[in-house]
């Protein structure tokens, strides 16, 4: 093991429970051991992923958050015995690891619950709303401190909850803990106060305006999450350990508005100040161990870092509230194993949390340990497979039904959360298989056909792997990507699969009736056809190293336009964006996380945004520009102009027979629709 990485394999504990290292496995909605928005039961895909976690050496595992009032049917938690009979019966396995595991508790969303086209119909239609209660209480589940509205909707407001609910979650929370604990589980954690999460809404100034003992005051702001330790305590004995999943610093401006790294603002919800008091308050209650990064659902980029937070976003602050408490203090947030490592052994932080790497890859600790990092597939933090939950002007949370419910998916690893459906199978008759384009979608099906037992042999006419996602990993901030970039070439020589460079295929005829694998990509969409449009430079040529001016207009506000825009920003370029939609990054797929960062960065930096605007012609340094609304013009000065307006599936040969596509080619998507379908293709030679 390199050295650097040895305190983070060093014991510590958290009461009186030892830890035998300091990874720690923090809570994703859809890693459950209960089940995630459904009936709850012991639920074994949840189980089968916590214990390969735990088997591959992470000292502290905590499954999915799970509510004590489940939003879906409305169960409390702790009236299923069955359950906790399997959960006990599962235990033992789990502890032959050696890990630790703590269950997450939460009293609920409040405000911050994702709200759908489909619930805001629920709830506007009285009908509707009284027939759906049943199964989605949404006048309870948004129930929050005092009325305010909800982060996605503005058809859905909360409501304050009683004294009388309180009281009901507070002794929830004690009998769910004392099951948890006879069924043979170390530890709870209490979710939260953190994120903006309804405890947290309890304890935020601008969201809780009570006149009575859970408004006003300091203490009075953070009962409700005291007298839940105290239950706990009371039923489970001092001795069990709770933990408390915990925001140092809200980074909130107000309702829907987030702060920006290094921006200066007004905090309208916990600052440094507060927090310095708050821990010691939190830990003299009886919490054992807090669980820290920062932020709420209104600076959502804090707690679920998109790839433009720097590395480690959270660790300043969390260790600095270390020294005003002494019970361990976790940090999680786009952590680097080695900045954790330095931390802890120079004694400002006891843990490192970690979740969406261990999505990617759950055997990334031994791999680290055994000095092969090189083999680690990395989480690009992309949020397309485990997290995405998309927001935009006028819609809600645009979500497909699926992922809703099946959560901590993963774009770079098909296999995480759906073992049911994709599983490497070994095939009974190996053959060769072509594969033409040598891009993600090629080499991922490459890859699977490899250890399944074919012979893929790779046909890429370029000098080198990759395809698009080359120049789609080239902006400065986008090392993650690389790193996939490499491991995907690192696979294909590690299992030995046949590549050829150089070889561009003009007719599949040549293989004759061979399974052949179609990978090849799309091609642009361009603006040659407007008044001077010849000289606009194609977004992947820029990515590419086309050079531009200083004066950088962009046309398309997609994420990847906005993203191009981001990085000609860190440049130093003055930069315009024309849209044609009414916000940004108004498609399907991507994070609120990530998008509300960018829309937020452009705002602060004043980037020009044109929305519902398009470019109609170009003479000289200056774009003719419409908006499509008011059918105005506008002129916008341009040193250069680049072009981000989608792409066109360019298959070399159609679906059929022995013929598959996968990637672009097929259907232009992102990552995960690129790396699931080369993995299915994959699976069915």
């Amino acid at each position: 093991m390199d050295k650097k990485y040895e305190p983070l394999f060093t014991p510590w504990k958290i009461g009186n429970c030892e830890i035998k290292n300091r990874f720690v496995l923090t809570s994703m909605g859809g890693t459950n051991l209960l089940g995630w928005m459904e009936k709850n039961h012991f639920d074994k895909e949840g189980a089968k992923f916590i214990l390969e976690v735990a088997r591959n050496n992470c000292g502290l595992v905590l499954p999915g958050c799970q509510p004590v009032y489940n939003p879906m049917f409305g169960q409390w938690l702790y009236k299923n015995d069955k359950m906790y009979q399997d959960l006990a019966a599962w235990m033992p396995e789990f502890h032959k690891t050696g890990a630790k595991l703590f269950v997450q508790l939460t009293a609920g969303f409040g405000r911050s619950f994702t709200i759908s086209a489909m619930m805001e119909k629920l709830y506007t239609s009285p009908v509707l709303r009284k027939l759906s209660k049943p199964f989605m209480d949404l006048d309870k589940i948004t129930a929050t401190a005092s009325p305010t509205p909800n982060r996605w909707s503005d058809k859905v407001p909360s409501r304050a909850l009683t004294k009388e609910e309180i009281h009901e979650f507070v002794e929830a929370f004690g009998k769910t803990a004392k099951k948890l604990k006879d069924a043979g589980v170390d530890g709870v954690e209490v979710h939260a106060v953190h994120e903006g999460y309804l405890l947290d809404q309890f304890t935020l100034g601008y969201v809780n305006s009570r006149t009575d003992e859970y408004g006003g005051s300091f203490e009075n702001r953070y009962r409700f999450a005291v007298e839940i330790v105290q239950e706990i305590k009371k039923q489970c004995g001092k001795d069990f350990p709770v933990s408390l999943r915990y925001s140092v610093i809200s980074k909130t401006k107000g309702f829907r508005e987030g702060a920006l790294p290094g921006e200066e603002y007004k905090e309208v919800g916990r600052d440094l100040k507060e927090s310095e008091i708050a821990v010691k308050y939190l830990q003299d209650a009886g919490y054992d161990m807090l669980n820290c990064d920062n932020g709420t659902y209104d600076a959502w980029y804090w707690a679920h870092p998109p790839i433009y937070m720097p590395e480690n976003c959270n660790l300043e602050d969390v260790e600095h509230i270390k020294q005003f408490c002494d019970i361990p203090v976790v940090c999680a947030g786009r952590m680097d194993p080695a900045v954790a490592a330095e931390s802890i052994e120079a004694g400002k932080l006891d843990g490192a949390g970690f979740a969406r790497q261990f999505l990617a890859d759950r055997e990334w600790i031994v791999k680290l340990q055994n000095e092969k990092e090189e083999d680690i597939r990395p989480c690009i933090l992309c949020h397309n497979g485990c997290f995405n939950m998309c927001h935009y002007k006028g819609v809600p949370n645009d979500q497909a039904l699926s992922d809703s419910l099946h959560l901590a998916r993963c774009a770079v690893n098909a296999e995480t959360m759906q073992t049911d459906k994709h599983f490497i199978k070994k095939t009974d008759s190996p053959k060769k298989v072509i594969i033409i384009g040598g891009g993600i979608g090629g080499m991922e099906a490459a890859r699977v056909l490899k250890l399944r037992g074919h012979e893929p042999v790779i046909y890429e006419m370029s000098d080198k792997l990759g395809g698009t996602f080359i120049p789609a990993s080239a902006e400065s901030y986008k090392g993650k990507l690389r790193d996939l970039l490499a491991w995907y070439r690192r696979q294909m020589q590690e299992l030995g699969i046949e590549v050829k460079l150089g070889q561009k295929i003009e007719d599949i005829g040549q293989f004759g009736d061979s399974e052949i694998i179609v990978a090849t990509g799309s091609t642009p969409r361009r603006l040659n056809n407007i008044p001077g449009g010849e000289n606009i430079i194609e977004a992947c040529e820029f990515l590419n190293g086309a050079p531009v001016g200083d004066r950088v207009l962009v046309i398309g506000g997609g994420l990847t336009g906005s993203e191009i825009a981001y990085e000609l920003c860190l440049q130093g370029k003055k930069v315009s964006i024309v849209e044609r939609f009414d916000d940004l990054v108004k498609q399907h797929g991507v994070c609120l996380a990530n998008s509300s960062y960018l829309r937020e960065y452009f705002a602060l930096n004043k980037v020009p945004v044109y929305l519902e605007s398009s470019i109609r012609s170009v003479e000289g340094n200056v774009a003719h520009c419409e908006n499509l609304t008011t059918k105005q013009t506008f002129d916008v000065e341009c040193d250069s102009i680049i072009s981000s307006i989608g792409y066109i599936p360019a298959p070399l040969a159609q679906e059929g027979g022995k013929v598959h596509l996968v990637g672009d080619c097929n259907r232009v998507g992102n990552l995960r629709s690129v790396i699931w379908r080369a993995y299915e293709v994959a699976m069915k030679i």
